[in-house]
């Protein structure tokens, strides 16, 4: 697949909050991911497609209602994709709130390698 192809998909997954379904057919082995910040749960980087899905499931464990979710069309520029996602979110234990965020892919080999996010 090429970048176009896999912006598509991508952005078809998180519309419909499959994380996982993202993770297994569009990532590398070898994929990292980039939060923008090291908290409790989560660690800055994590590397491996492994512990990305399990960071996955950790992050949808969390969630007690996702009340909606947008995702911009995206952006295409050589091997990277842009767009923004903005949750409309309730968490186990924690009062209801937006989170926006630029959510930054890097493709190589027909396959996401990187994936950051800015908040």
């Amino acid at each position: 697949m090429n970048t176009q192809e896999i912006a598509k998909q991508l952005v078809a997954f998180c519309r419909k909050g499959d994380w996982e379904g993202a993770h297994q057919n569009l990532y590398a082995q070898d994929a990292k991911s980039i939060e923008p910040y090291a908290t409790p749960e989560f660690e800055k980087i994590t590397v491996g497609l492994d512990a990305i899905k399990k960071k996955g499931k950790l992050f949808n464990s969390m969630i007690e209602k996702l009340h909606s979710l947008e995702v911009s069309e995206p952006l295409v520029a050589g091997n990277s994709i842009a767009f923004t996602l903005v949750m409309d979110i309730t968490m186990k234990g924690k009062d209801r709130f937006k989170y926006p965020e630029l959510c930054v892919y890097q493709v190589k080999d027909g396959k996401i390698y990187s994936e950051e996010f800015f908040v």
